[in-house]
């Protein structure tokens, strides 16, 4: 389970910075959302080098999104943007025979 504390979300800049310490994303980053994608779809693939955060093959990763009302409202379209990503991962996984790893859990 890795948690967000989303109160200190209030852009796009700081909800790179937030979740780049969380996942412990590389130094080359993009802080744009294709480049989160493409961090978070490598979660059991440590070799990837594009989080520090692992989960085995096959197990899913809790997201929980801290002070999630206040977020949605504060920001409706990072909010709106992290549910499609992560949903984007998941997809892009099974489309290439592999299982989903993300759940997101709201908070408020």
């Amino acid at each position: 389970m890795v948690r967000i504390d989303a109160g200190k979300i209030v852009d796009s800049d700081s909800f790179h910075t937030v979740f780049a310490a969380a996942f412990g994303f590389p130094a080359f980053y993009g802080r744009n959302m294709n480049a989160w994608t493409d961090c978070l779809s490598d979660l059991d693939d440590p070799g990837a080098g594009m989080t520090t955060v692992r989960v085995p093959p096959g197990e899913c990763l809790s997201l929980v999104i801290d002070q999630a009302q206040d977020f949605k409202r504060r920001c409706p379209e990072l909010f709106s943007a992290l549910i499609e990503c992560a949903a984007f991962v998941n997809w892009r996984r099974v489309d290439m025979g592999r299982s989903p790893m993300l759940a997101l859990a709201f908070r408020t």
